[in-house]
């Protein structure tokens, strides 16, 4: 008769361990006190679970985020390390990342993949402490791999016993011995299948081109909220567009003379944009206006720049803001320019990264675009959009020259903003990307 201890099954004769069970040992004895069971037949000796479960709750949301969308990177079953991401939860402004507490096994999940969730909502369980059982499905296969191999050896055993029993007595004299074939034994081969034949087309009718079909697929959150803010933007502003064209050679020209050394000493690249935030920053100083925004029957205006800055990542358009941008120097905009480029491709932005805005510079020059009429970032009153720079022919002192040339737009509100001051700040920043000189004297 076998006995079980606090330690686990062992064979009789053992004496047992008078330590008080705890309680989930208690919980393995009466799980395993099944006499009838492999365990107590062979004497195997087993070590009872920690039953160490931890829940995961939904992480901290932002004070305006109410509820999100989970989208599920693990399942059920899945080893998991300390602090890895196993879902993110799809919110309307960013996705916030669901981590693993601690390393073990996932053992639930309590909500199904595209689950809306809000504050609180318990999503999965974790076996802390256990192991995976995913490195087992190699050995699975080997059986699986071996199966065609008995096939082959069956003949040959199959073929002893008829060999033996067809022997005889050994004969005195020689017999006519059995004619051999001089050719090659002829094995006709099974029949191919033969091909589908081609469907029958009516007379004077068309043959289809190729399978056409289409799908649904569900929107996200984020879409859904880029959507209602660009309509809203359409139904509430009185949007107006004003055009200018720069010319890029000296920009172009200082960018090429001090590239290599400016990232000897800054650590980032020297690119446009940061002329392009510098300009602006320029251009709200001194056009307050474009600069203030509305809020009921009162207009606010302010005195800092915060400039958004949009970005497009897999997920849809996002606009971090780079903050006060009047007191940075072209360094400082082009290292916060690329620590928040990097957290919106990796999905890292926060709410806090989002929030506010007094201006907005769209480049969609990055992607070719020649000409386009941006639309307002409520409740901004006026966005910038940049273009492609082409080589096009310009008059110049009276001649015809090639100069790289980029179109620029200013849409704006025209409740708030007049177009003296739409026009009047366009040409700030034109001038100001013109002869960059101006923004380093002020002038």
């Amino acid at each position: 008769m076998h006995r079980l201890s606090s330690v686990g099954l062992i064979r009789a004769g053992v004496t047992k361990c008078v330590r008080p069970l705890s309680s989930s040992e208690r919980v393995f004895k009466k799980y395993t006190q099944d006499s009838s069971s492999i365990f107590g037949r062979r004497g195997y000796r087993i070590t009872p679970s920690l039953f160490d479960i931890k829940t995961i709750e939904t992480p901290t949301f932002p004070d305006s985020v109410q509820e999100g969308d989970i989208a599920w990177l693990k399942e059920v079953g899945d080893s998991v390390e300390e602090d890895e991401v196993i879902g993110e939860i799809e919110t309307d402004k960013t996705t916030l990342p669901v981590q693993s507490p601690a390393a073990g096994v996932l053992t639930a999940l309590l909500v199904e993949d595209g689950d809306t969730i809000s504050k609180g909502t318990l999503l999965a369980n974790i076996d802390v402490g256990a192991a995976g059982d995913a490195p087992a499905a190699a050995p699975a296969a080997a059986p699986a791999a071996a199966a065609p191999v008995p096939a082959p050896a069956a003949v040959p055993e199959a073929a002893a016993p008829a060999a033996e029993q067809s022997l005889g007595p050994v004969p005195t004299t020689l017999g006519t011995p059995p004619s051999i074939p001089t050719a090659p034994l002829s094995v006709t081969p099974p029949p191919l299948p033969k091909p589908a034949a081609p469907p029958v087309v009516a007379s004077g009718e068309m043959k289809p081109p190729g399978l056409r079909s289409e799908h649904n697929v569900k929107m996200s959150r984020m879409r859904l909220r880029i959507s209602e803010r660009l309509k809203e933007a359409q139904n509430t502003a009185a949007m107006l567009t004003t055009f200018n064209e720069i010319d890029m050679s000296n920009i172009m020209a200082l960018r090429g003379k001090h590239k290599d050394a400016f990232v000897k000493k800054h650590g980032v690249k020297l690119g446009f944009m940061s002329a392009f935030l510098k300009a602006s920053a320029s251009g709200l100083k001194e056009m307050p206006e474009v600069n203030a925004f509305i809020d009921g029957k009162e207009i606010i205006y302010r005195d800092y720049v915060d400039i958004s800055v949009a970005v497009a990542t897999p997920k849809g358009l996002v606009v971090p803001v780079l903050r006060n941008v009047e007191t940075m120097s072209f360094a400082d905009i082009e290292k916060g320019l690329t620590g928040l480029g990097q957290k919106a491709r990796d999905g890292l932005l926060a709410i806090e990264d989002m929030d506010g805005g007094t201006f907005t510079v769209s480049n969609g020059g990055v992607f070719g675009s020649m000409f386009g009429t941006p639309i307002i970032n409520l409740p901004q009153s006026a966005i910038l959009g940049m273009h492609a720079i082409l080589e096009r022919p310009v008059a110049v002192n009276g001649k015809v020259e090639i100069r790289p040339m980029m179109y620029v737009a200013l849409t704006y509100d025209h409740r708030l903003i007049d177009g003296r001051e739409a026009v009047t700040f366009l040409k700030r920043v034109k001038s100001a990307v013109e002869d960059p000189g101006t923004l380093l004297l002020d002038i």
